[in-house]
């Protein structure tokens, strides 16, 4: 994969997409705009999906448009295209995928109706794991009160998240976006210590203050299992950096300095857990926080 300098500190995007949504105008969801933002935000780079092929029965159109989309700007914006695995030919998405130098791909289980138990979740998992590709899975679009009323597809639960997670022998780094503070923690507090390390969250749907669900995950999780994100262009793209700059820095029970991880990191711990042969009862290791 090629990715922005490892000089840059600035932090790589997990969750951006670039195309139109079914339900609602998105004003500019251009590439070339995502350039812009992710500068003004203080991203170095992203990993891009293509929104309309989370809603299409085959996703290869979409991947192929994703791939022509995104050529001009290598190593900013980088491919994280949709493989379906319970669709004809996933495996050659996948190798597809490998080819074009993705750091990750993009899984819709809730679009697709794939519940914990499906085996090709778990198929995609272990041969994600084996060619050192982070595996994003998307809990929702959004929230439950603003969705169209033709928008009938629920969340992904966290019976699924933690399916994928535990398979016996999976090397699979996940990327969970979407998930607010309940479902962060029914997964993470499910796990092993050794499958934890391999599953991180995206912290742009956590809500801050009053309530300040995030600063309690970063005290109890460690802000090495939160990754940041723009979603740009669902959501604002500022959240993120606004819920760091709002964690409690003095007071009684002040945080130290946080150091979360971002997709730079995840996909080198994914890179390294492939070429090691390690197990998940050997343990996968932990990506290298990234500070922003």
């Amino acid at each position: 994969m090629t990715t922005p300098s490892v000089t840059d500190p600035r932090p790589i995007d997990v969750t951006s997409w670039i195309g139109g949504y079914p339900f609602r105008d998105l004003p500019h969801p251009d590439p070339e705009v995502l350039v812009r933002v992710l500068d003004r935000e203080g991203f170095a780079g992203a990993w891009v999906g293509h929104l309309p092929g989370a809603f299409h029965r085959d996703p290869v159109p979409s991947n192929r448009a994703l791939y022509a989309a995104l050529e001009p700007y290598p190593g900013v914006l980088l491919p994280a295209p949709i493989v379906r695995p319970d669709w004809p030919g996933w495996t050659g998405m996948l190798r597809d995928a490998v080819n074009a130098g993705a750091p990750a791909v993009r899984v819709y289980p809730a679009q697709w109706g794939l519940g914990p138990a499906h085996p090709a979740l778990a198929e995609l998992a272990v041969a994600c794991g084996e060619v050192g590709l982070a595996l994003h899975v998307t809990i929702r679009f959004e929230d439950l009160r603003q969705r169209h009323p033709m928008d009938a597809m629920g969340d992904v639960p966290a019976a699924t998240v933690r399916a994928i997670a535990r398979l016996a022998g999976s090397r699979c780094h996940l990327v969970i976006a979407g998930a607010g503070r309940d479902l962060i923690e029914e997964t993470h507090w499910g796990l092993t210590p050794s499958e934890q390390e391999r599953v991180f969250y995206d912290f742009g749907w956590v809500w801050g203050p009053p309530e300040d669900h995030f600063a309690h995950l970063v005290a109890t999780m460690g802000a090495d299992r939160l990754t940041w994100s723009s979603w740009w262009p669902l959501r604002l793209t500022q959240q993120s950096r606004a819920l760091v700059d709002l964690l409690p820095r003095h007071g009684p029970s002040p945080l130290p300095v946080p150091r979360f991880a971002d997709g730079r990191a995840i996909f080198e711990a994914a890179q390294r857990s492939a070429q090691s042969g390690l197990g998940r009862e050997n343990g996968a290791g932990t990506a290298a926080p990234t500070n922003r």
